[in-house]
């Protein structure tokens, strides 16, 4: 049987450490790691309401979002890798590109 208090508290944890990373690191890497946490608790909710549910739904759901988080992860390292060679940095703070 499925404890589904603590696994929602155990999910917006992850989720309160991931916004934590997001809005106080500096570094784009840090960012994106900080977002893959937060996409991870949602996924831990998503999996936990299915399996309270007896029903397939969530897990589907959940494999949809690793799969965005993959391309996520895949198309911010290239960002990040190009901001890198054109700046020199990948602080946050410091990336300006679309201002003129």
């Amino acid at each position: 049987m499925i404890r589904l208090p603590l696994v929602l508290m155990f999910s917006a944890l992850l989720f309160s450490a991931g916004v934590y990373g997001v809005l106080a690191r500096r570094n784009a890497i840090m960012v994106l790691m900080a977002i893959e946490l937060m996409l991870n608790a949602v996924n831990v909710n998503l999996v936990a309401f299915s399996a309270l549910l007896q029903q397939m739904t969530g897990q589907v759901f959940a494999l949809f979002v690793i799969a965005v988080a993959a391309a996520e992860v895949g198309i911010g390292l290239a960002i990040v890798i190009l901001l890198f060679r054109t700046r020199e940095s990948i602080n946050v703070d410091e990336v300006n590109l679309l201002k003129w």
